[in-house]
């Protein structure tokens, strides 16, 4: 389906999934993993992530099972949110991540599957719904954890990458001026929002107000 919204309205989700992982008494430093497409929950999750102090790890899930353990382990992921199309993948893994908390389906209740052997799976709108739209985003040292990517196709097991919110504001204003954007433009995100943090497009298309195109 097609979903468009303003981003005021983004806001204003982002600061209720940010209560809502507070709720789930998350703090800052912890780590939340997505296995997801490029689509308006998961950019949501960018902002409500990293800003509220936590460590956005993005997961591709064209890894191997195995090693999709390995890093969502590695990375000590206390939540993972993901797309319904990988529920399959989420039965496969679940019972070997003992440290995620909570399995969040990036839906509403209707469309959030139930995974055979996985009970701590709720709806992303469930999450977020009964959670207020207020939120103050801390403030913290601009070298801070922000995003989390492992490597992937290399040999042994994947490695860490963490980028600093430090390197997400410079690198988001480099991308904004190379393009040359601004609130006329429209950016298409081919880039999966899985792999290098999405080249931080979310945030320099943010800065700049142009319209996002998620496909």
């Amino acid at each position: 389906p097609l979903f468009r919204y303003t981003y005021a309205q983004c806001g204003t989700r982002a600061r209720k999934l940010a209560n809502a992982l507070a709720g789930l008494g998350l703090k800052g430093g912890d780590a939340v993993g997505t296995i997801a497409w490029n689509n308006h929950r998961h950019m949501e999750t960018y902002y409500a992530v990293s800003g509220s102090g936590m460590v956005l790890h993005t997961c591709n899930p064209r890894l191997h099972p195995q090693q999709l353990i390995y890093v969502i382990n590695h990375a000590e992921d206390q939540v993972v949110l993901f797309d319904a199309t990988f529920a399959p993948l989420v039965k496969g893994i679940a019972a070997h991540c003992p440290m995620v908390r909570a399995w969040v389906c990036l839906a509403d209740a209707a469309h959030t599957p139930t995974i055979e052997g996985v009970a701590n799976v709720t709806s992303y709108e469930d999450l977020i719904a009964p959670c207020s739209d207020q939120f103050a985003w801390p403030e913290f040292d601009e070298r801070t954890g922000a995003a989390l990517c492992y490597t992937s196709g290399t040999t042994g097991n994947p490695k860490g990458v963490m980028y600093s919110h430090r390197a997400i504001v410079l690198h988001s204003l480099t991308v904004g001026i190379t393009f040359g954007a601004g609130e006329s433009d429209c950016i298409l995100h081919i880039v999966p929002m899985f792999h290098a943090n999405a080249w931080c497009a979310p945030f320099a298309g943010l800065i700049a107000a142009c319209k996002q195109v998620l496909p």
